[in-house]
This record gives C-alpha cells, structure tokens and sequence, in this order.
C-alpha cells in the first residue's frame, strides 16, 4: 500500500483537504483523532499528561482541556517537548494499526493527516508527503474564528510551529488552500488521479 503524508501549520485548512481525499474515496488516518483518542480518561497518556501538567486542565467532566493545553505547550518549548515525549508513542502506534487495517481492507493507497511530519524527521514514513498552504493573513484568521483566540495567540502558534514555506517546499506536493473551496477540491481531485496507482 502506498502511504502519503498530510501536513500543514495550523489553520492552513488540513482538515479540508483531508475531506476532500476522502470524498475522491482515498482513507486518511488522522493524527489528531488518533491523539484525542489516547487522551481520553483513563488511558496511560491521559493519566501522565495530568500528572505532568496538573488537575487544573481537566474539565467539569473530567476531560482534558484541549485548548488550555495547547496554550500551555506552544507558548513553552519544553512542555511541548514534554507533551510530544507522552503522546508520540500512542499515536505512531495508533497510526500503524489503522495502516493496517486499511491494507487488509484491500486499499492500495492511505494518506495520513499529521502536523508534524517534517519537524519530527518523519517523511521517510511515507512514500510522498502532501504540504497545505494558505496565505498567512488567511491562516491568521482562521485559528482566531476556530479557536477563539486572539490576534497575538494564533501569531504564537504559527510561530511555534515550522515556517509554512520552509513546509512546503519539503514537501512533494503542495495544495494552496489560499482561495475558494472549489479550487481547494479541484487541486485535491487533481492530485488524486496522480496518488492513485495505476
């Protein structure tokens, strides 16, 4: 089965793209799902994030905060690597199992949603790997109406993460999700004639 990676800084509309493959009927495993998933209470992940981070980020539920988290570790490197050192493991686990189980479903090719595939040194996972970029004044304002941040937050994110043109230059292909949503889809049906084995 041919693999392909996802990848994109915040707010570059990942997600959306993701979709789009999945309506050219190519599965996508998404990292991020995979992560909320080992988050959930009583997993290990779950019990060593709370121990490392503190009680005060679970909600009225006892859910960890998602978004109180994510301002904790972007705006510090180290809690970020802290973060990365619990959760990494379970979602590259998370990951293979779904590869997996997508194969012996008789797919021939999966492409898997993941921010951090260049900055983790994880490309050589995948047989090409996919950039998503936008422009910045775009990208800026859809992590403030996503997240409900301010200006200067979802600068710090952005900034937290690698440069999206260094991004997308590492990557085989680049879809620009700077305009419309059709033309968003029309690259990704594009792309997904090239993906597909002949």
């Amino acid at each position: 089965m041919r693999i392909v990676g996802l990848t994109g800084g915040i707010g570059t509309g990942k997600s959306t793209v993701a979709r789009f493959f999945r309506e050219e009927g190519i599965p996508v495993v998404d990292a991020d799902r995979i992560s909320r998933d080992i988050l959930e209470s009583g997993r290990d992940a779950f019990r060593q994030v709370v121990l490392r981070f503190g009680s005060d980020l679970l909600m009225a539920d006892g859910r960890i905060d998602r978004k109180k988290l994510g301002d904790r570790v972007f705006s510090d490197p180290a809690a970020r690597a802290d973060l990365e050192a619990i959760t990494h493991p379970g979602i590259r686990d998370g990951i293979v199992s779904a590869l997996r189980a997508l194969e012996a479903e008789g797919h021939d090719v999966a492409i898997v949603e993941a921010a951090l595939i260049h900055e983790k040194g994880r490309g050589d996972l995948f047989q090409a790997v996919i950039g998503v970029h936008c422009d910045p004044s775009r990208q800026v304002e859809r992590i403030m109406a996503r997240d409900g941040t301010s200006r200067d937050q979802a600068l710090a994110r952005i900034a937290a993460q690698m440069d999206p043109v260094g991004k997308a230059r590492a990557s085989d292909y680049v879809i620009d999700n700077s305009g419309d949503l059709e033309n968003t889809r029309r690259q990704v049906a594009s792309l997904a004639r090239v993906l597909r084995p002949l």
